[in-house]
């Protein structure tokens, strides 16, 4: 299961406890396109909610967190 730079970026929003909202405006993206993304992860890492496709996601691909702060600095 691999996911698109975008659903990484937004997973890695998700992970900084932003909310749907938030994440709509450090993005660029309507509030809908947001939704959409979030409910996909939740549906591709076969996760409970969004906190749950956090954990799930690490646990798939432990080399996520190593990069995480590199990768989305401008965000913390």
């Amino acid at each position: 299961m691999e996911l698109s730079p975008k659903e990484q970026e937004v997973l890695a929003l998700v992970a900084l406890g932003y909310s749907d909202k938030e994440i709509g405006n450090k993005l660029k993206i309507k509030y809908g396109t947001v939704r959409t993304h979030v409910d996909r992860l939740v549906l591709k890492l076969h996760a409970k909610n969004r906190g749950h496709a956090v954990i799930a996601y690490i646990l798939k691909d432990p080399k996520w967190v190593t990069n995480f702060n590199k990768k989305y600095k401008k965000y913390i």
